[in-house]
């Protein structure tokens, strides 16, 4: 398996000269939000990377590694139920 640190660090970048600082895709002005809400929406990749074509199937994989990585550093707080 590949080491998915390495595809988040060289694919998903932070500049805050480019989209004011959000997550980009190789410095290109698309944003890892701009994926993932298109992607929500059910846009496949297929279909993204005929849009964008300097995209890559290597990009998502970074994506999710990147949205995996936050969810898995989100701390969650049980909330007090009452008896």
């Amino acid at each position: 398996m590949k080491d998915y640190q390495n595809d988040i660090s060289s694919r998903i970048t932070i500049d805050p000269r480019i989209m004011v600082g959000k997550p980009t895709i190789r410095g290109l002005r698309i944003t890892v939000e701009q994926l993932l809400k298109a992607l929500a929406k059910g846009i496949t990749e297929d279909e993204l990377i005929t849009d964008y074509p300097e995209l890559e199937k290597e990009d998502f994989r970074a994506i999710y590694a990147y949205v995996a990585d936050l969810v898995e550093s989100e701390k969650v707080f049980p909330l007090k139920l009452s008896a």
